[in-house]
């Protein structure tokens, strides 16, 4: 009798239901996986001092961490990738990308992450480089970014003069990881002042987050104190839209500095986002141990080619960005043309949405 050797098991923790549904493919090859909420339910499933250990963006499990921490075992953080999908993570749309990292996670400065010690540290061949000067080149042609939600349309700013330069702040989810960890908790509105006490004759434009649009996370600033500070506030339309017509990007931690930066935009952050501190950005605050200069293409090639894992959403087997890329300019090409389609989608989002106000309904939020 033939005996198959079994898979070692994975202990997963702080991964929703809805989770669960999308994630086995990104650790087929990982082992075996096993969902837990609790150390006790875990030590009762297997998990020794030897194990593996992977937990969803930075929820606290101290007793876990205390665990794994005594022994030999690994423990990684996971979190979405840079390019996920087309639309939002907040309607529970499946991520193409995740992070898994065994250090930190890139959105906290606080303590070092993959990524950092990977621009740190790393030297990146002529290969590679290419390749992220050529990835580069697809994302602005295709103008691909995160979510690819937004609809792509030719802007005019009313009341501007050519000799204004023209500013972009990006709106976050105010209760997002990153803002906690890597702003301070800084508020949006608080993002809007500073920025035009620091550039009092610019024309600034305001675009809130798509989340917080859609109402599934918080971030909400008023019309009326957003126009107290900025010339135009604008939503419901695609990054590059916006960016076409941007001198410079002022932001917390907002991913839409990395985009700008390879759109060739000047980049202010105010607080410590995984691309400040490397000589690419005009930086508010810094991270002692981002000792590196690095160029444009080095810091893609970390970012968007080596740090993350993708997924083939088709047959659902890893793969490299660049089949990532293909797919999601495919679909967006059929969600913009196909009308029935479109529908789909929107309606898919809508119901989810809904779903999700009822759940915090239920649950007092």
């Amino acid at each position: 009798m033939l005996y198959r050797k079994r898979k070692k098991r994975i202990f997963l923790f702080g991964f929703s239901y809805w989770k669960r549904n999308f994630i086995k493919p990104f650790f087929a090859e990982e082992g075996e996986i096993v969902f837990c909420r609790t150390l006790d339910e875990a030590l009762g499933k297997g998990l020794t001092k030897h194990s593996s250990v992977y937990l969803w963006g930075k929820n606290p499990f101290p007793e876990v961490e205390a665990y794994i921490g005594g022994g030999e075992g690994k423990l990684w953080r996971v979190e979405d990738g840079f390019i996920r999908s087309v639309s939002l993570g907040s309607d529970l749309t499946r991520p193409y990308s995740l992070v898994m990292d065994s250090r930190g996670i890139y959105f906290d400065p606080h303590e070092e992450s993959d990524l950092e010690h990977m621009l740190n540290t790393a030297t990146f061949g002529p290969e590679l480089i290419v390749r992220a000067q050529r990835l580069q080149d697809y994302l602005v042609r295709h103008r691909i970014s995160k979510y690819n939600a937004d609809r792509e349309r030719k802007l005019i700013l009313p009341h501007y003069s050519n000799e204004k330069k023209v500013i972009l702040i990006p709106g976050q989810v105010e209760d997002d990881a990153s803002i906690l960890y890597g702003a301070n908790g800084m508020s949006n509105l608080a993002l809007i002042k500073e920025t035009r006490k620091h550039a009092p004759e610019a024309y600034i434009v305001y675009k809130p987050h798509p989340d917080v649009l859609a109402g599934n996370r918080k971030g909400n600033v008023a019309y009326d104190d957003v126009m107290k500070y900025c010339d135009m506030m604008i939503a419901n339309t695609s990054l590059d839209s916006i960016l076409a017509l941007s001198d410079e990007v002022h932001t917390m931690t907002s991913l839409v500095g990395f985009e700008a930066l390879i759109r060739g935009k000047k980049v202010y952050t105010y607080g410590t986002p995984f691309y400040a501190g490397w000589g690419l950005t005009f930086d508010r605050k810094t991270v002692p141990r981002r000792t590196r200069r690095r160029t444009l293409d080095e810091l893609v090639a970390a970012t968007l080619i080596v740090y993350p894992r993708y997924i083939n959403p088709v047959d659902s087997k890893p793969c490299e960005i660049e089949v990532i890329l293909n797919k999601i300019d495919e679909e967006k090409k059929r969600y913009n043309k196909n009308s029935l389609y479109k529908v789909y989608v929107d309606s898919r989002n809508i119901v989810s949405r809904k779903i999700q106000w009822c759940i915090k309904a239920l649950k007092g939020e």
